[in-house]
């Protein structure tokens, strides 16, 4: 196997960014996330961090096709080589037909599908509070959410505008009508992995890990 792309779905609140960032770990690959490379092709100011500055700045939503071009980007650095971790990409099936394009023969390795149940990371969501300045995540109990300082980077911790009950409700709806079937496109390319995300984080790594590892192995 040339190089190990590993596609995390999910509800928002699922733990896509928890999993991620432990599965890229184990298996020295980058993760990938859509809003880090939104933010740091903005802060690059390359041409198509560019290109995308200007459609936030106008208050609309990233066309699949910069999306897309930043995934591709992304792929030739140096640390992408031996693969990714991609967590909120694809999410629709515009974008999963783009990311076969972009990377050819060697394609997906495995699609892992947190399934959660809406109660659960409706609750989860509206407990979450996040650093502005760098992405760290806490829960409304945690110290930093309580002092609102961030304790990686010292920036300010709030709670984001889409994580409160009206957003939510949005943002669930938009997941099942965009990104949901993508459960089928996979399936039935015979990638998908369905997981239940509502147990304790290390149990789900350690049942993702053994379906990677089953993969890697064939």
């Amino acid at each position: 196997m040339s190089r190990l792309i590993l596609v995390i779905l999910g509800k928002q609140g699922a733990g896509k960014g928890t999993q991620g960032r432990r599965l890229a770990a184990t298996y020295a690959v980058p993760h990938v996330s859509t809003g880090d490379i939104l933010r740091a092709a903005v802060k690059a100011a390359t041409p198509v961090g560019r290109e995308v500055a200007a459609v936030l700045e106008a208050g609309e939503l990233v066309s699949d096709d910069l999306v897309n071009r930043l995934v591709e980007e992304r792929f030739e650095e140096p640390d992408a080589a031996g693969g990714a971790l991609l967590d909120g990409y694809p999410r629709t099936l515009a974008q999963a037909e783009a990311l076969e394009a972009i990377l050819g023969p060697s394609g997906v390795t495995l699609c892992v599908n947190l399934e959660v149940p809406v109660e659960l990371v409706s609750e989860r969501l509206s407990a979450r509070r996040v650093c502005v300045d760098c992405g760290a995540i806490y829960r409304d109990v945690d110290p930093e959410a309580r002092s609102g300082i961030c304790s990686v980077c010292g920036g300010r911790v709030v709670q984001r505008a889409d994580d409160r009950p009206e957003a939510i409700r949005q943002r669930l709806e938009v997941y099942e009508r965009d990104t949901a079937p993508l459960l089928d496109f996979y399936r039935d390319r015979g990638l998908l992995v369905n997981v239940d995300g509502a147990r304790e984080a290390d149990e789900v790594t350690a049942t993702i890990r053994g379906a990677i590892d089953e993969r890697i192995a064939r």
